[in-house]
């Protein structure tokens, strides 16, 4: 068989054909390409910003350092913890805390209650205590004195850079404060001796501060250390 020979004109339509075909993969290329960038880009945004928001729940939160109890009549056997002193402080590099944003989770043997501190209170729950008080659980104290059943109060022990401010009280790193409830007011009891209670101080983020305890047997002194 013999081959049929290709006219000029034939060799030019076929060199333009495979250019076109040519130009289309390039384009298909580039498109693919920037489309590939602009994915990895945006995924390594994300990425980047999820690694910063993990860093910053796991090294923000709030830490309980003691909780102190105050029994009215020790040694009788009809005493109780009418009140709880909870001090906190932010963890180790954590970040400020808004305490106006924290809530308090705290049961006991038949119930559960959530606290938050009221700013918006014409008297507030809220003691500057920073230069030194002579009784934690004094009731003159506007911390016990305006509280709510549903409220806790605010003491400030230790402020250096006063952010704490009764609107506004912002926990940072070296400050610490005393949260006051009125146990009795909120659980419309007293704590009994060997009585379990749990809880915990909740910011708006980062992890909470632990409440675990159980009370003594019996009351021997007006002010108990707990946990």
């Amino acid at each position: 068989m013999g081959r049929r020979a290709l006219r000029k004109d034939e060799r030019g339509a076929i060199g333009i054909e495979i250019l076109i075909v040519f130009i289309a993969i390039v384009l298909v290329a580039a498109v693919s390409a920037a489309v590939l960038i602009q994915t990895v880009g945006y995924l390594q945004q994300k990425a980047t910003a999820t690694g910063r928001e993990t860093t910053q729940e796991v090294a923000s939160g709030i830490k309980v350092v003691r909780v102190l109890g105050y029994v009215p009549d020790p040694k009788q056997s009809y005493s109780n913890i009418t009140k709880l002193a909870i001090i906190v402080e932010v963890n180790t590099g954590g970040q400020e805390i808004d305490l106006t944003t924290t809530r308090i989770i705290l049961s006991n043997e038949t119930k559960t209650l959530t606290l938050y501190y009221d700013d918006a209170a014409t008297n507030k729950s809220f003691t500057d205590a920073s230069t030194g008080v002579s009784d934690l659980f004094d009731d003159t104290l506007d911390a016990w004195a305006f509280l709510g059943s549903t409220e806790f109060g605010i003491i400030v022990l230790q402020d250096e850079d006063d952010s704490l401010s009764d609107s506004y009280p912002v926990l940072n790193k070296g400050d610490k404060v005393a949260l006051t409830i009125n146990v009795q007011s909120a659980f419309g009891t007293g704590f009994y001796p060997r009585e379990d209670v749990s809880g915990e101080v909740r910011p708006e983020l980062g992890a909470p501060g632990i409440i675990e305890f159980v009370t003594p047997p019996a009351y021997t002194t007006k002010v108990i250390e707990l946990q």
